[in-house]
């Protein structure tokens, strides 16, 4: 949901080279946990269908304050995992950025941004469930606060950054990207709920794909209902 919509040459080099370095480094740590663990059959057709579905919503361009979107991010983390879902992230921002979508120099820094949003998403969600939570308020609340993590991280990343050829300063620039922030954390409770109505309905159709076949094999045989 979060995207750093500016041009080649925006950030001093120094900031390019601190955001791809830890770009780089995330994705790193990323694959080598994928090459030690095991990763599920269904997951890698998951984040498949989600890759496809976050870059082709991530396309739709709201020409308002930089830009807004949606990218479905956080549903992408609840249903592939943080692993998979940082690496689709990645995935999509290098083909946004192939399509002018971003700028080729800030893969590393966008990067960054959706993938702390899959995987704060994955983790509040797994999380909301071991407290007993549904499966809607759960996927909502936690896809929110995983898109509010990084429209946050990205206004993070601007005021630390700078943007050459602005002629505000550090202080008023700071305004100006709260406000995008905070515009950005309206869509986010959007995109949120759309989350939340997408994995009710995977839910009552293939619960194992969320991870839930136990716990509702467990109420069934209780005779608890949702």
């Amino acid at each position: 949901m979060a995207h750093i919509h500016l041009g080649e040459g925006s950030f001093p080099l120094w900031a390019l080279a601190l955001w791809t370095t830890v770009g780089v480094a995330l994705i790193s740590v990323v694959v080598y946990r994928i090459r030690k663990d095991s990763i599920k059959t269904h997951q890698i057709a998951l984040a498949g269908i989600g890759a496809a579905a976050s870059f082709a919503i991530f396309q739709l361009n709201i020409p308002v304050w930089g830009g807004i979107h949606m990218n479905l991010t956080g549903l992408v983390g609840i249903l592939a995992g943080p692993l998979l879902g940082a690496l689709i992230a990645l995935v999509v921002n290098i083909f946004s950025a192939a399509l002018g979508h971003g700028a080729v120099g800030l893969l590393g820094a966008n990067t960054l941004v959706n993938a702390s949003e899959a995987i704060v998403a994955y983790y509040i969600f797994k999380a909301l469930l071991r407290m007993d939570w549904d499966s809607f308020p759960a996927s909502t609340g936690a896809a929110t606060l995983g898109l509010s993590a990084g429209a946050i991280l990205m206004g993070a990343i601007i005021v630390i950054s700078g943007v050459n050829g602005s002629a505000l300063p550090r202080g008023d620039l700071t305004i100006a990207v709260a406000g995008l922030v905070g515009l950005n954390l309206g869509v986010a409770v959007i995109e949120g709920i759309l989350t939340g109505f997408v994995v009710q309905f995977l839910v009552s159709v293939r619960p194992d794909l969320i991870g839930l076949v136990d716990r509702t094999t467990t109420e069934d045989s209780a005779g608890v209902t949702a």
